[in-house]
Protein backbone atom coordinates (compact mmCIF):
# COMPACT_ATOMS: atom_id res chain seq x y z
CA UNK A 1 0.00 0.00 0.00
CA UNK A 2 1.58 3.12 -0.92
CA UNK A 3 2.70 5.25 2.29
CA UNK A 4 2.09 9.05 0.71
CA UNK A 5 -1.00 11.53 -0.41
CA UNK A 6 -1.04 13.49 -3.21
CA UNK A 7 -3.62 17.35 -3.16
CA UNK A 8 -3.47 18.82 -6.37
CA UNK A 9 -6.18 20.96 -5.52
CA UNK A 10 -7.88 23.34 -3.04
CA UNK A 11 -10.60 22.24 -0.76
CA UNK A 12 -14.18 24.00 -1.70
CA UNK A 13 -15.69 26.67 0.59
CA UNK A 14 -17.70 24.45 3.49
CA UNK A 15 -20.05 24.87 6.01
CA UNK A 16 -19.80 21.60 8.39
CA UNK A 17 -20.42 20.10 11.74
CA UNK A 18 -17.35 17.24 13.14
CA UNK A 19 -16.39 15.81 15.94
CA UNK A 20 -12.62 14.75 15.81
CA UNK A 21 -11.45 12.06 17.79
CA UNK A 22 -10.79 11.37 21.80
CA UNK A 23 -8.54 13.67 23.54
CA UNK A 24 -4.84 11.87 23.08
CA UNK A 25 -3.19 13.19 26.85
CA UNK A 26 -6.10 11.85 28.86
CA UNK A 27 -6.80 8.76 26.96
CA UNK A 28 -3.03 7.49 27.85
CA UNK A 29 -3.28 9.00 31.26
CA UNK A 30 -6.88 6.99 31.99
CA UNK A 31 -5.52 3.93 30.93
CA UNK A 32 -2.63 3.85 33.15
CA UNK A 33 -4.52 5.33 36.37
CA UNK A 34 -7.62 2.17 35.31
CA UNK A 35 -4.70 -0.01 35.72
CA UNK A 36 -4.10 0.62 39.13
CA UNK A 37 -7.59 1.69 40.64
CA UNK A 38 -9.42 -1.13 42.18
CA UNK A 39 -12.15 -2.89 40.19
CA UNK A 40 -13.60 -2.17 36.59
CA UNK A 41 -13.43 0.82 34.75
CA UNK A 42 -15.29 1.95 32.01
CA UNK A 43 -13.89 4.35 29.37
CA UNK A 44 -15.77 6.12 26.54
CA UNK A 45 -14.51 7.44 23.23
CA UNK A 46 -11.22 6.33 23.98
CA UNK A 47 -8.70 7.33 21.55
CA UNK A 48 -8.24 4.49 18.63
CA UNK A 49 -4.73 5.15 17.52
CA UNK A 50 -1.30 3.16 17.90
CA UNK A 51 -0.27 5.14 21.00
CA UNK A 52 -3.12 4.57 23.06
CA UNK A 53 -3.21 1.13 21.99
CA UNK A 54 0.55 0.60 23.02
CA UNK A 55 -0.30 1.93 26.20
CA UNK A 56 -3.13 -0.88 26.28
CA UNK A 57 -0.49 -3.49 24.87
CA UNK A 58 1.97 -2.24 27.88
CA UNK A 59 -0.43 -2.96 31.19
CA UNK A 60 -1.47 -6.31 29.22
CA UNK A 61 1.43 -7.59 29.57
CA UNK A 62 1.45 -6.61 33.01
CA UNK A 63 -1.21 -8.79 33.94
CA UNK A 64 -4.11 -5.94 33.77
CA UNK A 65 -7.32 -7.44 31.57
CA UNK A 66 -8.44 -5.29 29.06
CA UNK A 67 -11.49 -5.44 26.75
CA UNK A 68 -12.51 -3.86 23.76
CA UNK A 69 -16.12 -3.12 23.11
CA UNK A 70 -17.25 -0.13 19.77
CA UNK A 71 -18.15 2.24 22.43
CA UNK A 72 -15.81 1.75 25.13
CA UNK A 73 -13.04 -0.10 27.00
CA UNK A 74 -13.15 -1.82 30.32
CA UNK A 75 -9.98 -2.02 32.24
CA UNK A 76 -9.72 -4.26 35.27
CA UNK A 77 -7.49 -2.65 37.78
CA UNK A 78 -5.94 -4.84 40.53
CA UNK A 79 -5.18 -1.74 42.79
CA UNK A 80 -1.39 -0.45 43.65
CA UNK A 81 1.18 -2.17 42.18
CA UNK A 82 -1.52 -4.70 41.15
CA UNK A 83 1.33 -5.54 38.21
CA UNK A 84 2.61 -8.95 37.52
CA UNK A 85 6.41 -8.82 37.13
CA UNK A 86 7.23 -11.11 35.02
CA UNK A 87 11.29 -12.36 34.28
CA UNK A 88 12.79 -10.38 31.07
CA UNK A 89 10.12 -8.31 30.45
CA UNK A 90 10.11 -5.85 27.77
CA UNK A 91 7.43 -2.58 26.96
CA UNK A 92 6.81 -1.11 23.71
CA UNK A 93 5.81 2.62 23.96
CA UNK A 94 6.02 2.79 20.09
CA UNK A 95 6.10 6.94 19.10
CA UNK A 96 4.70 7.69 22.35
CA UNK A 97 6.83 9.94 24.78
CA UNK A 98 3.62 10.70 26.86
CA UNK A 99 3.27 6.66 27.57
CA UNK A 100 6.94 5.72 27.94
CA UNK A 101 7.58 8.29 30.53
CA UNK A 102 4.74 7.96 32.36
CA UNK A 103 4.46 4.17 32.99
CA UNK A 104 7.82 4.39 34.27
CA UNK A 105 6.16 6.41 36.99
CA UNK A 106 4.20 3.38 38.21
CA UNK A 107 7.87 1.09 37.42
CA UNK A 108 9.47 2.75 40.42
CA UNK A 109 7.69 -0.17 42.34
CA UNK A 110 8.82 -2.83 39.97
CA UNK A 111 10.52 -5.74 41.51
CA UNK A 112 11.83 -7.26 38.83
CA UNK A 113 13.87 -5.46 35.56
CA UNK A 114 11.97 -4.13 32.85
CA UNK A 115 12.93 -3.03 29.72
CA UNK A 116 11.70 0.12 27.28
CA UNK A 117 11.60 0.31 24.01
CA UNK A 118 10.46 3.10 21.46
CA UNK A 119 10.79 3.48 17.62
CA UNK A 120 13.69 5.17 16.35
CA UNK A 121 11.98 8.75 16.92
CA UNK A 122 10.97 8.00 20.15
CA UNK A 123 14.60 6.60 21.13
CA UNK A 124 16.18 10.01 20.17
CA UNK A 125 14.11 11.90 22.90
CA UNK A 126 15.67 12.51 25.97
CA UNK A 127 15.13 10.52 29.53
CA UNK A 128 17.11 12.13 31.74
CA UNK A 129 14.27 14.45 33.04
CA UNK A 130 12.26 11.04 34.14
CA UNK A 131 15.27 9.20 35.34
CA UNK A 132 16.64 11.82 37.74
CA UNK A 133 13.23 12.07 39.68
CA UNK A 134 12.55 8.44 40.13
CA UNK A 135 16.13 7.58 41.25
CA UNK A 136 15.21 9.55 44.26
CA UNK A 137 12.15 7.39 45.16
CA UNK A 138 14.38 4.65 45.40
CA UNK A 139 13.99 2.95 40.83
CA UNK A 140 17.63 2.05 39.76
CA UNK A 141 18.05 2.88 35.95
CA UNK A 142 20.14 1.26 33.04
CA UNK A 143 20.48 2.94 30.45
CA UNK A 144 23.45 4.89 27.77
CA UNK A 145 25.05 7.73 28.27
CA UNK A 146 22.59 9.92 26.56
CA UNK A 147 19.94 8.61 28.70
CA UNK A 148 17.80 7.49 25.77
CA UNK A 149 15.79 4.42 25.36
CA UNK A 150 16.35 1.29 25.48
CA UNK A 151 16.05 1.77 29.05
CA UNK A 152 16.30 -1.11 31.75
CA UNK A 153 14.05 0.18 34.96
CA UNK A 154 13.88 -1.77 38.48
CA UNK A 155 12.25 -0.46 41.04
CA UNK A 156 11.94 -1.07 44.83
CA UNK A 157 9.58 -2.46 47.67
CA UNK A 158 10.59 0.99 49.76
CA UNK A 159 10.09 3.88 47.98
CA UNK A 160 10.33 7.16 49.58
CA UNK A 161 8.35 10.49 48.97
CA UNK A 162 10.54 13.10 47.61
CA UNK A 163 10.52 16.79 47.01
CA UNK A 164 10.89 17.96 43.53
CA UNK A 165 11.58 21.28 41.58
CA UNK A 166 10.00 20.61 37.60
CA UNK A 167 11.35 23.16 36.03
CA UNK A 168 10.84 22.87 32.12
CA UNK A 169 7.29 22.85 32.22
CA UNK A 170 6.76 18.91 31.28
CA UNK A 171 3.93 18.02 31.75
CA UNK A 172 4.87 14.31 31.13
CA UNK A 173 7.58 14.75 34.02
CA UNK A 174 5.50 16.17 36.66
CA UNK A 175 3.33 13.35 35.53
CA UNK A 176 5.86 10.65 35.53
CA UNK A 177 6.42 11.65 39.31
CA UNK A 178 3.07 12.02 40.48
CA UNK A 179 2.60 8.13 39.14
CA UNK A 180 5.39 7.50 41.34
CA UNK A 181 3.72 9.07 44.25
CA UNK A 182 0.66 6.95 44.00
CA UNK A 183 2.38 4.15 46.09
CA UNK A 184 4.78 5.80 47.62
CA UNK A 185 3.61 6.18 51.62
CA UNK A 186 3.95 9.83 52.76
CA UNK A 187 4.02 13.40 51.31
CA UNK A 188 5.56 14.20 47.77
CA UNK A 189 5.69 17.47 47.14
CA UNK A 190 6.59 18.77 43.19
CA UNK A 191 7.00 23.10 42.74
CA UNK A 192 6.39 22.52 38.72
CA UNK A 193 6.31 24.95 36.24
CA UNK A 194 3.44 25.88 34.65
CA UNK A 195 2.30 22.85 32.46
CA UNK A 196 -0.90 21.21 31.09
CA UNK A 197 -2.87 19.90 34.39
CA UNK A 198 -4.89 16.71 33.19
CA UNK A 199 -2.96 14.35 36.23
CA UNK A 200 -3.98 17.00 38.56
CA UNK A 201 -7.85 16.93 37.15
CA UNK A 202 -7.81 12.82 36.98
CA UNK A 203 -6.36 12.55 40.90
CA UNK A 204 -8.71 14.93 42.34
CA UNK A 205 -11.81 12.49 40.26
CA UNK A 206 -10.42 9.61 41.54
CA UNK A 207 -10.23 10.69 45.33
CA UNK A 208 -6.43 10.17 45.09
CA UNK A 209 -5.03 13.32 47.80
CA UNK A 210 -3.67 16.03 46.40
CA UNK A 211 -3.29 19.15 47.09
CA UNK A 212 -2.71 22.31 44.52
CA UNK A 213 -1.81 25.51 45.11
CA UNK A 214 -1.47 27.78 41.87
CA UNK A 215 0.98 30.78 41.48
CA UNK A 216 1.58 32.99 38.37
CA UNK A 217 4.15 30.63 36.90
CA UNK A 218 4.67 27.42 39.06
CA UNK A 219 2.36 24.94 40.85
CA UNK A 220 2.66 23.26 44.25
CA UNK A 221 1.54 19.72 44.18
CA UNK A 222 1.20 17.48 47.45
CA UNK A 223 0.23 14.07 47.11
CA UNK A 224 -0.21 11.59 49.99
CA UNK A 225 0.43 8.23 48.79
CA UNK A 226 -0.18 4.79 49.65
CA UNK A 227 -4.06 5.34 49.44
CA UNK A 228 -6.35 3.21 47.53
CA UNK A 229 -8.63 4.49 45.19
CA UNK A 230 -11.99 2.93 43.24
CA UNK A 231 -12.53 2.59 39.36
CA UNK A 232 -14.00 5.34 36.77
CA UNK A 233 -16.00 5.88 34.34
CA UNK A 234 -15.03 8.60 31.73
CA UNK A 235 -16.27 9.80 28.86
CA UNK A 236 -13.45 11.59 26.90
CA UNK A 237 -13.90 15.01 24.83
CA UNK A 238 -12.37 15.42 22.02
CA UNK A 239 -8.68 16.47 20.90
CA UNK A 240 -8.06 19.97 21.30
CA UNK A 241 -4.48 19.84 19.18
CA UNK A 242 -6.13 17.24 16.46
CA UNK A 243 -8.97 20.14 16.44
CA UNK A 244 -6.14 22.13 15.70
CA UNK A 245 -5.77 21.59 12.04
CA UNK A 246 -9.46 21.83 11.03
CA UNK A 247 -9.17 25.46 12.98
CA UNK A 248 -6.48 26.54 10.55
CA UNK A 249 -8.25 25.09 7.26
CA UNK A 250 -11.15 27.41 8.10
CA UNK A 251 -9.19 30.18 8.50
CA UNK A 252 -7.20 30.06 5.17
CA UNK A 253 -10.02 28.93 3.24
CA UNK A 254 -12.42 31.43 1.48
CA UNK A 255 -16.16 31.80 2.52
CA UNK A 256 -16.32 28.91 5.27
CA UNK A 257 -17.57 28.26 8.40
CA UNK A 258 -17.13 24.91 10.87
CA UNK A 259 -18.28 23.77 14.03
CA UNK A 260 -16.27 21.53 16.13
CA UNK A 261 -18.36 19.74 18.95
CA UNK A 262 -17.29 18.81 22.56
CA UNK A 263 -14.00 19.73 22.69
CA UNK A 264 -11.89 19.78 25.52
CA UNK A 265 -10.43 23.45 26.38
CA UNK A 266 -8.86 23.02 29.25
CA UNK A 267 -6.98 26.39 29.89
CA UNK A 268 -3.72 24.53 30.69
CA UNK A 269 -4.11 23.27 26.69
CA UNK A 270 -6.11 25.99 24.44
CA UNK A 271 -2.92 28.39 24.05
CA UNK A 272 -4.23 28.18 20.46
CA UNK A 273 -7.30 29.65 20.65
CA UNK A 274 -6.10 32.52 22.53
CA UNK A 275 -2.99 33.06 19.83
CA UNK A 276 -5.13 32.47 16.76
CA UNK A 277 -7.58 35.53 18.33
CA UNK A 278 -4.60 38.06 19.15
CA UNK A 279 -3.85 37.21 15.55
CA UNK A 280 -7.68 38.28 14.24
CA UNK A 281 -9.38 34.83 13.76
CA UNK A 282 -12.64 35.47 16.28
CA UNK A 283 -12.84 31.48 16.84
CA UNK A 284 -15.76 31.45 19.00
CA UNK A 285 -15.97 29.21 22.16
CA UNK A 286 -20.27 28.18 23.24
CA UNK A 287 -21.57 25.67 25.07
CA UNK A 288 -19.03 25.95 27.60
CA UNK A 289 -18.80 22.79 30.76
CA UNK A 290 -17.39 21.41 33.09
CA UNK A 291 -16.70 17.67 33.26
CA UNK A 292 -14.88 16.15 35.91
CA UNK A 293 -12.87 18.97 36.28
CA UNK A 294 -11.88 19.33 32.70
CA UNK A 295 -13.61 22.46 30.56
CA UNK A 296 -15.13 21.43 27.37
CA UNK A 297 -16.96 23.32 24.78
CA UNK A 298 -17.93 23.45 21.15
CA UNK A 299 -15.69 25.74 18.49
CA UNK A 300 -16.96 27.65 15.84
CA UNK A 301 -14.55 29.05 13.25
CA UNK A 302 -14.98 31.16 10.44
CA UNK A 303 -12.76 32.19 7.10
CA UNK A 304 -10.60 34.85 8.75
CA UNK A 305 -10.72 38.22 6.55
CA UNK A 306 -7.60 39.91 8.55
CA UNK A 307 -4.80 37.76 10.18
CA UNK A 308 -1.96 39.90 11.43
CA UNK A 309 1.57 39.35 12.70
CA UNK A 310 2.36 39.12 16.54
CA UNK A 311 4.92 39.07 18.44
CA UNK A 312 3.81 35.93 20.58
CA UNK A 313 3.25 35.93 24.41
CA UNK A 314 5.65 33.55 25.85
CA UNK A 315 3.18 32.57 28.62
CA UNK A 316 1.48 30.72 25.58
CA UNK A 317 4.17 28.87 25.10
CA UNK A 318 3.63 25.98 27.66
CA UNK A 319 -0.24 25.82 26.64
CA UNK A 320 0.08 25.74 22.78
CA UNK A 321 3.59 23.51 22.70
CA UNK A 322 1.78 21.02 20.10
CA UNK A 323 -0.17 23.67 17.98
CA UNK A 324 2.75 25.78 17.04
CA UNK A 325 2.95 24.13 13.83
CA UNK A 326 -0.39 25.06 12.84
CA UNK A 327 0.26 28.81 14.13
CA UNK A 328 3.32 28.76 12.01
CA UNK A 329 1.27 28.01 9.15
CA UNK A 330 -1.47 30.83 10.09
CA UNK A 331 1.39 33.46 10.45
CA UNK A 332 2.80 32.79 6.88
CA UNK A 333 -0.40 33.86 6.02
CA UNK A 334 -1.01 37.07 8.01
CA UNK A 335 0.46 40.54 7.03
CA UNK A 336 3.55 41.74 9.14
CA UNK A 337 5.73 39.95 11.21
CA UNK A 338 4.92 37.25 13.67
CA UNK A 339 7.81 36.46 16.31
CA UNK A 340 7.63 33.54 18.40
CA UNK A 341 10.67 32.47 21.06
CA UNK A 342 11.36 30.45 23.86
CA UNK A 343 10.85 27.27 22.06
CA UNK A 344 13.32 25.12 22.81
CA UNK A 345 10.98 22.20 23.91
CA UNK A 346 9.54 22.33 20.36
CA UNK A 347 12.35 20.42 19.16
CA UNK A 348 12.38 17.87 22.16
CA UNK A 349 9.15 16.52 20.61
CA UNK A 350 8.68 13.60 18.16
CA UNK A 351 10.97 15.36 15.46
CA UNK A 352 13.21 18.85 15.41
CA UNK A 353 9.75 20.55 14.62
CA UNK A 354 11.37 24.26 15.16
CA UNK A 355 13.91 23.40 12.86
CA UNK A 356 11.72 21.16 10.57
CA UNK A 357 8.87 23.82 10.01
CA UNK A 358 11.38 26.30 9.03
CA UNK A 359 12.61 24.29 6.37
CA UNK A 360 8.86 23.59 5.13
CA UNK A 361 8.13 27.41 5.39
CA UNK A 362 11.12 27.71 3.01
CA UNK A 363 10.35 25.59 0.58
CA UNK A 364 6.87 27.12 0.84
CA UNK A 365 8.83 30.54 -0.03
CA UNK A 366 8.08 32.47 3.25
CA UNK A 367 10.73 33.76 4.46
CA UNK A 368 11.61 33.60 8.25
CA UNK A 369 14.55 33.47 10.78
CA UNK A 370 15.43 31.21 13.10
CA UNK A 371 17.54 31.47 15.87
CA UNK A 372 18.35 30.86 19.53
CA UNK A 373 14.89 28.69 19.63
CA UNK A 374 12.72 31.08 17.89
CA UNK A 375 11.48 31.80 14.79
CA UNK A 376 10.57 35.46 13.20
CA UNK A 377 7.86 34.43 10.22
CA UNK A 378 7.28 37.24 7.77
CA UNK A 379 3.69 36.98 6.35
CA UNK A 380 2.35 37.53 3.42
CA UNK A 381 -1.18 37.40 3.06
CA UNK A 382 -1.59 37.43 -0.85
CA UNK A 383 0.47 33.83 -0.82
CA UNK A 384 -0.27 31.70 -3.36
CA UNK A 385 1.52 28.59 -4.35
CA UNK A 386 1.51 26.62 -7.74
CA UNK A 387 5.15 24.39 -7.26
CA UNK A 388 4.93 21.16 -6.75
CA UNK A 389 6.44 20.25 -3.42
CA UNK A 390 7.33 16.91 -2.57
CA UNK A 391 7.74 16.59 1.87
CA UNK A 392 9.88 13.83 3.54
CA UNK A 393 12.62 12.85 5.91
CA UNK A 394 10.85 14.07 8.79
CA UNK A 395 11.48 11.46 10.99
CA UNK A 396 7.56 10.43 10.49
CA UNK A 397 6.14 13.16 12.71
CA UNK A 398 2.35 13.10 12.67
CA UNK A 399 2.09 16.95 13.16
CA UNK A 400 4.08 17.69 10.37
CA UNK A 401 2.60 15.50 8.26
CA UNK A 402 -0.45 16.93 9.20
CA UNK A 403 0.51 20.67 8.94
CA UNK A 404 1.51 19.78 5.47
CA UNK A 405 -1.69 18.67 4.53
CA UNK A 406 -4.02 22.10 5.36
CA UNK A 407 -1.13 23.88 3.46
CA UNK A 408 -1.73 21.89 0.48
CA UNK A 409 -5.52 22.34 0.97
CA UNK A 410 -5.55 26.15 1.78
CA UNK A 411 -2.44 27.79 -0.38
CA UNK A 412 -2.46 25.58 -3.32
CA UNK A 413 0.55 24.09 -5.38
CA UNK A 414 0.66 19.96 -6.35
CA UNK A 415 2.18 18.01 -2.89
CA UNK A 416 3.23 14.78 -2.41
CA UNK A 417 2.99 14.05 1.28
CA UNK A 418 5.21 10.66 2.47
CA UNK A 419 4.25 8.72 6.08
CA UNK A 420 1.01 8.70 5.36
CA UNK A 421 0.74 6.11 8.45
CA UNK A 422 2.33 8.61 10.74
CA UNK A 423 -1.01 9.86 11.49
CA UNK A 424 -1.57 6.58 13.09
CA UNK A 425 -0.48 7.69 16.53
CA UNK A 426 -2.48 10.10 17.45
CA UNK A 427 -5.38 10.86 14.64
CA UNK A 428 -6.13 7.68 12.38
CA UNK A 429 -9.28 9.78 11.52
CA UNK A 430 -7.52 12.64 10.23
CA UNK A 431 -8.04 12.28 6.00
CA UNK A 432 -11.39 10.87 6.60
CA UNK A 433 -12.65 14.11 8.16
CA UNK A 434 -11.03 15.91 5.60
CA UNK A 435 -12.69 14.38 2.80
CA UNK A 436 -16.13 14.78 4.74
CA UNK A 437 -15.62 18.44 4.83
CA UNK A 438 -14.92 18.43 0.92
CA UNK A 439 -10.92 17.89 0.49
CA UNK A 440 -10.11 16.19 -3.02
CA UNK A 441 -7.03 14.06 -1.42
CA UNK A 442 -5.94 10.91 -3.66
Amino acid sequence: MKNHILINKKIASFNKKIQVSGDKSLSIRLVLLASQAIGKSRIYNLLDSEDVNHAIKCIKRLGINVKNYKKYCEIFGKGLNGFEYKKNLTLNAGNSGTLARLILGLLAHANKKIKIIGDKSLSKRDFGRIIEPLKKFGANFYSNKKKTLPLIISGTNFTRPINYVEKRGSAQCKSSIMLAALNTKGKTRIKAKKSRNHTELLFKELGIPTKIKKYKNYDFIEINGGKRFESINYSIPSDISSSSFFIALTLLSKNSSLKIKNVNINPSRSGVISILNLMGAKIKVINKKKYKGELTADIIIKSAKKLKGIVCPTKYNANAIDEFLIIFLIASKSKGVSYFKNLSELNKKESKRLDIASKILTLMGVKNQLKNNSIKIFGNPNLELNSNFLIKNFMKDHRIFMMCTIAALTLGGNWKIKDKSSINSSFPKFLSILKNIGAKIN
